[in-house]
């Protein structure tokens, strides 16, 4: 039995008489394992997601070994229960260390087995937990059928290990750079499911060949107690970069803001264009041109092809069910009402909750949402799939300038997990393309605005005339790249619908992602929800 001892105190150890390779199997040890220890542990993680809600228990959903000869540890599968009648899962590897100096900051339980003296810690803190994963994966056997799966590539040959290191700080996943080449993707929050992340990686440059993402190598998955693969982490060839494009934008979004004053620029004398307008490149008006720079454009135009080639290459399959390309009709209609209904409701009580919190052009902007919220439901109920005759088809579903990295002049799309509040099941419902070029617009919107917000005191125009500066970049921006992108999926022949229905199901699914970031800025920075508002305002009056 163990020895009884405060959950506070961690130098005090608990004693089990039992060997490192059956203490799974000790329901004393998993009874005080899973107790006030653990989750004073999870609570203080970095990729762990419940924050704002109240754990009440944990339990050990599953647990499996990750083992090489004689060398074992434990993965395991909590399944966290919060006080508000739901729970998630969370995937946590566990190695016994003995040595007194080690893994301070990392311990979760002290423990004595069979004499020995020492913590239990999470085990993607030891060096040879990472070479023995990293090693499985290399020497994986193809078409594994046992519980615990190693997958690899043909394309990860000819290597050994040399080194593994952290690769920083993530918020919901746990990374590892190997040999300053690859990279290994431990997923921290687990679902009863092969992860998007996990299949679109493998389906883009191991079946297709896409060129502009990591390329995929391997990965670790179980199949649990239920026969559900679940996928635990996902191994990548590392790009070499010069960082994303959320900060490539907000660099050139400043020297933009900037020019407005070395070049003496009036800002309302400069030439409109049309919101959503298709625009040639040597179509834009040289004014922009000098203000903006030809540079940039041309960078938005080869975002907008590689955005445009991962869709037709997301669009080719023809075998695959989970890949082929399908119509809209009334079960997708439902499903999207639905859920965006819910979310619309709850963002307007949340901005009813938080109007004391605005001022400015931000109450205004607020206080016209609330004036035209009949207005934007009906947006959003009136989606009548019999018009639509364009396709759909899987999207990374959570496209942002974050997820893209820039490499001499070019892009690479990341992270293909899908928006962080859906459900699994719901990130792989194939969507109309544009989806993703919506999150794509607000992503440039943000970044134009918090360009502002962040500079302000720098440049020299009032904050009014930076806001219709930016407006203005905007218009400009998203219609460069839309000239591109279309011209690209129409050569490739993917059908994302005639003119009218393009522009309404763009409209759609930017109104959309700004209700949808809209309850995250009210709750966590009220200041900048001005950026999905406005977003709201120009959709609703365009």
């Amino acid at each position: 039995m163990p020895k009884k001892t405060s959950k506070t105190v961690l130098n005090a150890y608990y004693n089990f008489n039992v060997s490192w390779e059956t203490l799974l199997d000790d329901k004393a040890f998993v009874k005080i394992f899973l107790s006030d220890v653990l989750e004073d542990y999870i609570i203080k993680q970095r990729w762990y997601g419940g924050k704002a809600s109240k754990l009440k228990y944990i339990e050990l959903a599953e647990y499996f070994r990750i083992q090489q000869a004689d060398e074992v540890y434990y993965g395991l599968i909590l399944e966290i229960n919060f006080e508000e009648a739901f729970y998630q899962h969370y995937f946590l590897p566990i190695a016994f260390v003995s040595d007194e100096n080690f893994a301070k900051k990392d311990r979760i339980l002290p423990i004595s087995i069979k004499g020995q003296e020492g913590f239990i810690i999470d085990a993607i803190n030891l060096d040879a937990f990472r070479k023995l994963v990293f090693e499985r994966i290399l020497n994986a056997e193809p078409n594994d059928k046992t519980r615990v799966q190693y997958h690899k590539s043909t394309l990860f040959e000819n290597v050994s290990y040399e080194s593994s290191r952290f690769m920083g700080l993530e918020q919901s996943n746990t990374s590892i750079v190997y040999n300053e080449k690859y990279i290994l993707k431990f997923f921290r929050r687990i679902y009863a499911d092969i992860n998007p992340d996990f299949e679109m990686s493998r389906f883009l440059s191991e079946k297709k060949d896409f060129k502009n993402t990591p390329t995929f190598l391997g990965s670790l998955n179980i199949v649990d107690s239920e026969n559900t693969f679940i996928t635990i982490a996902l191994m990548q060839k590392i790009i070499p970069n010069e960082g994303n494009a959320w900060d490539y934008m907000l660099k050139e979004f400043h020297k933009v803001f900037l020019n407005l004053t070395s070049k003496n620029i009036d800002v309302d004398s400069l030439p409109s264009t049309k919101l959503f307008l298709r625009l040639d490149i040597n179509s834009v008006p040289p004014e922009i041109s000098d203000w903006v720079g030809r540079d940039l454009l041309l960078k938005v135009q080869t975002l907008a092809k590689r955005t445009a080639e991962m869709h037709v290459t997301l669009g080719s399959e023809f075998e695959d069910t989970a890949f082929t390309p399908t119509h809209f009709n009334g079960d997708y209609t439902v499903w999207l009402k639905n859920r965006l209904l819910y979310q619309f409701q709850n963002r307007l009580n949340t901005i009813e909750n938080n109007l004391h919190k605005l001022d400015g052009l931000t109450l205004e902007l607020a206080k016209e949402f609330l004036d035209k919220k009949n207005i934007i439901r009906k947006r959003f109920v009136t989606f009548d799939w019999t018009k639509l005759k364009g396709e759909r088809i899987r999207v990374h579903g959570d496209y942002h300038l974050g997820q893209i990295l820039v490499k001499e002049g070019d892009f690479y799309i990341l992270d293909f997990e899908g928006e962080p509040e859906s459900t699994i099941r719901d990130r792989k419902v194939k969507q109309p393309p544009l989806k993703d070029v919506a999150g794509l617009f607000r992503s440039f919107h943000y970044a134009i605005y918090a360009t502002i917000f962040n500079n302000g005191d720098v440049y020299k125009h009032s904050q009014e005339t930076l806001f219709k500066a930016g407006e203005l970049l905007y218009r400009y921006f998203t219609g460069v790249f839309l000239d591109t992108y279309i011209n690209k999926i129409q050569e490739a022949n993917l059908n994302i619908g005639y003119n009218q229905e393009r522009l309404f199901i763009l409209k759609y699914c930017l109104l959309e992602k700004a209700v949808y970031e809209l309850g995250y800025e009210l709750n966590s920075r009220p200041r900048w929800a001005l950026i999905p508002l406005k977003g709201i305002s120009n959709i609703i009056n365009h």
